[in-house]
């Protein structure tokens, strides 16, 4: 089965053993260091979340358009092509407390700065109308180098947002990010608690 990203390129899933056993262990390697992606990081934490009854937050799905389906018998289908569709909103949402959660989840190499770059206008516009129907919104950064990790309310995201827009800098400065942010510190049950940082900015505890 061939899957098409969104700029085209073709990715696919049969691909030779060997070499994506090479890329895992070279994957694995480049993370040994500093434990599991971001991702994986905030998957583990919400299922925490979940399983203890604090709250309930999940990751949406990538969206994927199929193009391409056999059919070789009347009781089954093969998907042969399929695309990666761009995700129109952000990577996570719920409900905590009665609460209507929506945040990003991004993480760069670069120590002092977050290029806005990793953002997208879409995220930004539904960032918006999220705030404006009065949810809890939010970007988690991560600076992978350090191992540091912010939480990032949505409204100070637009500021830096909108001074790109109108001529400003292209990047949120690290000194930036830790002064209006809030600095999540690595656990192990749950990962990244940022559940903690809600309680505190919106009285919830």
């Amino acid at each position: 089965m061939i899957f098409n990203y969104p700029n085209g390129k073709k990715y696919i899933a049969n691909a030779n053993t060997d070499q994506v056993n090479k890329v895992k262990k070279n994957k694995n390697a480049a993370y040994s260091n500093r434990g599991m992606t971001l991702e994986e990081d905030l998957n583990v934490t919400n299922s925490f979340y979940l399983d203890r009854g604090v709250a309930v937050i999940h990751k949406k799905p990538t969206p994927v358009q199929i193009v391409n389906v056999d059919y070789p018998r009347r009781s089954a289908a093969v998907i042969k092509e399929a695309y990666f569709k761009q995700a129109s909103t952000t990577d996570y949402n719920g409900i905590y407390k009665g609460k209507y959660i929506d945040f990003e989840a991004k993480e760069t190499k670069f120590t002092t700065s977050f290029p806005l770059k990793n953002f997208h206008e879409h995220q930004i516009a539904h960032m918006k109308a999220v705030l404006n129907q009065e949810g809890i919104c939010f970007v988690i950064l991560r600076f992978s180098t350090e191992e540091e990790v912010y939480l990032l309310e949505a409204a100070h995201l637009l500021t830096f947002w909108e001074r790109m827009e109108t001529g400003g800098r292209k990047s949120i400065t690290k000194e930036e990010i830790m002064e209006y942010g809030h600095r999540i510190p690595l656990g192990l049950h749950p990962r990244i608690d940022y559940i903690k940082v809600i309680d505190y900015l919106y009285k919830l505890s």
